[in-house]
């Protein structure tokens, strides 16, 4: 297959107008853009909490109360977009899964 000239990019941007109409179109471009901020924001906080899960010396059991409950989580999908924050519950050792 060879490159794409400007007359099959023409043709192939023809047909999309006509199967999704017009209307539709910046609908699912501010989706898009939505969801590529929110899973850039996700594979952000992995890194960082991959990094700072592996800290050079392990952790010392039994620092923390058992019975003192950590602080929940909560996940944006871009800074400042508090419209899509949801908090995180994670599975403790109590609750079933």
């Amino acid at each position: 297959m060879g490159r794409l000239g400007p007359t099959e990019i023409i043709l192939i941007l023809v047909v999309i107008i006509l199967l999704f109409g017009a209307k539709k179109l910046p609908d699912m471009a501010r989706s898009l853009g939505k969801s590529a901020r929110i899973l850039k924001s996700e594979a952000k906080a992995m890194k960082s909490d991959d990094q700072q899960s592996a800290p050079a010396d392990p952790p010392h059991t039994g620092t923390v109360a058992p019975d003192q409950p950590a602080a929940p989580r909560t996940i944006q999908a871009a800074p400042g977009d508090v419209t899509s924050a949801r908090p995180v519950t994670e599975p403790t050792d109590t609750t079933k899964r």
